[in-house]
């Protein structure tokens, strides 16, 4: 969905978006607008003196979860010939729902069960979903239990930094790598609240892969290849802001983390350069847009749309979102959210120099899973939003060999909202293969 005159370069599809999560104390229930997952039909709504028992509701829930929990996520793979790309990485982007954040907005988890949102229960579940997939790269948000994370994946092989939200938030953006895959050589923080940019944060890491292992399944050099400087790329992870009405910080936060990736991979020769993490703006969006095409006029936005938020219609009734803004408002940004959004530039364009591409779009899917564009039709599912707010971006040097697929939208209905059983947040973890392209 668009506004303002906005029209993406992609294709989109036609589902429809609203708010994915809702992070600020200050929106009230009177916003929840929106209609529930799971509900019955008509013909099946129980009448007046026909209330399903507690019983009969807790086996429904729990036949829906054994039918969500058999389905298993699949890898997909690239039909690009790989032969030759020998430098291999598998990154893993993962919202594992802040503990805290979980607490202070029940009402996402209204009809899931207390012990699925048990961080006890819910980190050993990550843990052995990670092992699962072979990733050799994580890039997590909305971790408030970093010290925990830290001990079972150390016992894993993964070496891990972390950087907290500023401000009264506790959770905060962690990157973790295998430790004998690769070692980190630089980490940079980004604390947006020095550019009035809110309390969020995003990481950069520089790290480089690890020739001298021998048991290294990255590196599958033949012994007539010549040696070749080793390996290394910035890894960015960020979580961006939640409140739509303010895509000015939304877009401002997005610009100086590419910046800062940009330059940073300059200063390191002009490395590869891949970017995970929550967005909190869907693929139809214009934030999105200017991910891929680098360029985006804020003339052409309402800064309360630009990440996604509009009108839309469920079910021939007709809702407007709590942010949504009439057709009748104008484009108009204030000079304060123009500096915000584009830095202080006097062009109303907002630009970055990095040509970034999106894993899931690089590898076909099917229509169960993805959208026209190829992106997930959805990566988080609770009481008030399915939908996609999670990417993967690389630049040209990485190449995307296979990719994981996200549950089917109508499994994720049966769950009635995650966490779940099987799947320990709220997000489903995205993940890719990468090839090193040859030099």
């Amino acid at each position: 969905m668009t506004s303002g005159g906005y029209k993406p370069v992609n294709t989109v599809r036609h589902t429809t978006t609203t708010v994915s999560k809702r992070k600020r104390s200050s929106i009230s229930d009177s916003s929840n607008i929106h209609e529930p997952l799971h509900r019955p039909h008509s013909s099946l709504a129980p009448g007046p003196n026909r209330k399903p028992s507690k019983s009969s509701r807790r086996r429904r829930r729990i036949r829906n979860e054994r039918i969500s929990s058999s389905v298993e996520r699949q890898w997909v793979f690239s039909p690009s010939d790989s032969r030759n790309l020998k430098d291999k990485l598998v990154l893993v982007s993962y919202n594992l729902l802040g503990v805290d954040n979980a607490s202070n907005h029940m009402d996402l988890y209204y009809n899931i069960p207390s012990q699925h949102l048990d961080w006890n229960r819910r980190k050993h579940l990550i843990c052995k979903e990670i092992s699962r997939y072979n990733a050799t790269i994580l890039c997590l948000q909305e971790v408030d239990r970093f010290d925990d994370l830290d001990s079972l994946l150390k016992n894993r092989g993964f070496q891990g930094v972390h950087k907290r939200r500023t401000g009264e938030a506790s959770d905060g953006c962690s990157v973790f790598w295998k430790e004998k895959l690769f070692k980190l050589l630089h980490h940079q923080e980004i604390e947006f609240n020095r550019f009035g940019l809110r309390n969020n944060v995003a990481q950069l890491c520089v790290l480089e892969m690890n020739c001298e292992d021998p048991e290294s399944k990255l590196r599958e050099q033949s012994s007539e290849q010549t040696s070749t400087s080793p390996r290394r790329l910035v890894v960015g992870n960020i979580h961006v802001l939640f409140n739509p009405k303010r895509g000015d910080i939304k877009l401002g936060q997005v610009r100086l983390l590419l910046e800062r990736a940009y330059k940073l991979s300059q200063e390191w020769g002009n490395i590869p350069v891949a970017i995970a993490g929550d967005l909190n703006s869907t693929p139809e969006s214009a934030i999105y847009d200017f991910v891929a095409s680098a360029d985006l006029d804020t003339q052409l936005h309402d800064r309360r749309q630009i990440s996604g938020q509009c009108e839309i219609e469920t079910n021939q009734r007709s809702f407007r979102n709590h942010y949504a803004v009439s057709a009748s408002q104008t484009n108009e940004w204030s000079q304060e959210e123009l500096q915000l959004a584009t830095g202080g530039q006097t062009s109303t364009h907002v630009r970055h120099q990095l040509k970034l591409n999106s894993a899931y779009a690089g590898v076909p899917g099917t229509h169960r899973t993805r959208d026209q564009c190829g992106e997930p039709l959805a990566t988080t599912c609770h009481s008030k939003f399915q939908g996609t707010v999670d990417y993967i971006w690389h630049t040209k040097e990485l190449v995307p060999l296979k990719v994981l697929e996200t549950l089917p939208t109508d499994v994720l209905r049966r769950t009635r909202g995650l966490p779940s059983e099987k799947w320990g947040s709220d997000h489903l973890a995205i993940a890719c293969e990468l090839g090193f392209v040859s030099e």
